[in-house]
């Protein structure tokens, strides 16, 4: 189901408009939407890379995501347990993000915090005021409701199974190369 109002919790699915940049057939989640700019995670962007690699106190196998463009010397964290994580930000009933560090860090390495239960993430993406609403009048992203567990390991597959479910004039893209130019 395709809406097209932005608010926090919503997806943004990259149209093939955006391509030959971190956003090609990206699938974002908007972590908060204020008036001052929007925030969101690039949920299927796997950098390949535990997040032990990035911060050597964790003692974990979590493969941390590319989250975006901005603000790539910080890793951030989308998570199911605000019981363990203080100072969590409420994203929907049962999905948060941020939170207290030294939480998290201690989660991960007692094991009371699961690979299905928190995703890594290097970066964010940002957005002014208005500038989503400016790039979705430019038909960059086509907007819809999370439906899917943000927890599986998706990559690439997740940008194709939106594009299925949003139907119309975005199944001509499911068997196009990503770069038009290899076809």
């Amino acid at each position: 189901m395709s809406i097209k109002s932005i608010k926090k919790g919503v997806i943004l699915v990259a149209k093939p408009t955006l391509s030959n940049d971190i956003f090609q057939r990206s699938v974002i989640l908007i972590t908060e939407h204020l008036e001052s700019g929007s925030i969101g995670f690039i949920l299927n962007h796997s950098s390949h890379i535990p997040i032990s690699i990035f911060v050597s106190e964790m003692e974990s196998a979590s493969i941390v995501f590319e989250g975006g463009p901005v603000d790539k010397e910080n890793i951030y964290y989308i998570h199911k347990r605000p019981d363990l994580i203080r100072n969590s930000e409420k994203i929907t009933k049962n999905l948060y993000w941020s939170g207290v560090y030294e939480d998290v860090r201690d989660a991960v390495n007692q094991n009371l915090i699961s690979q299905d239960e928190i995703k890594f993430f290097i970066g964010y993406c940002g957005w002014a005021p208005k500038q989503i609403k400016d790039e979705l009048n430019n038909n960059s992203w086509a907007v819809t409701d999370l439906d899917f567990d943000i927890f599986e390991r998706w990559d690439a597959d997740l940008w194709k199974k939106l594009m299925k479910q949003l139907g119309g004039e975005n199944l001509i893209w499911l068997n196009t190369p990503a770069d038009p130019s290899m076809n």
